[in-house]
C-alpha cells in the first residue's frame, strides 16, 4: 500500500520566516518516480507548487513561489522537501505531496497523494 506522509506544517509562522516540509513515501519504488508539491486554500481550487524529477536534477515552480521556496529529493530515504523562505500570508494553505511517472504532469495525471499539511503564514 502506497503510504505519502506529509509533516513539518501545523504551528503558525510569521511572514518573512521559513519553515520546511517533508513527504516521506513508502510502497513504491520511489526512485522512479517524480515527485510534486501542490497546496490549497480555503475557497479556491489546488494548484500546483513545485514537482522534482525521479533523479532529483530537474526542478519546475510556480511562478508564485519561484526564488522562495525549494524543492528537493533524497531517494535513499524516500523522501521529499520543501524549503520555504521568505513566506508570505498568501502562501497560507493545505500543502499535498504527490507522485507520478512524470515530471510536467497535470494534477490529475499524478498517482498518489498525501493527505496534506496545514501551513499558516501570519502577517
Amino acid at each position: 500500500q502506497v503510504q505519502l506522509v506529509e509533516s513539518g506544517g501545523g504551528d503558525s509562522v510569521q511572514a518573512g520566516g521559513s519553515l520546511r516540509l517533508s513527504c516521506a513515501a513508502s510502497g513504491l519504488t520511489f526512485r522512479r518516480y517524480a515527485m510534486g508539491w501542490f497546496r490549497q486554500a480555503p475557497g479556491k481550487e489546488r494548484e500546483f507548487v513545485a514537482a522534482i524529477n525521479s533523479i532529483g536534477d530537474s526542478t519546475y515552480y510556480a511562478d508564485s513561489v519561484k526564488g522562495r521556496f525549494t524543492i528537493s529529493r533524497d531517494n535513499y530515504k524516500k523522501t521529499v522537501y520543501l524549503q520555504m523562505n521568505s513566506v508570505k500570508p498568501e502562501d497560507t494553505a493545505v500543502y499535498y505531496c504527490a507522485a507520478g511517472l512524470k515530471t510536467i504532469a497535470t494534477m490529475n495525471e499524478y498517482d498518489y497523494w498525501g493527505q496534506g499539511t496545514q501551513v499558516t503564514v501570519s502577517s
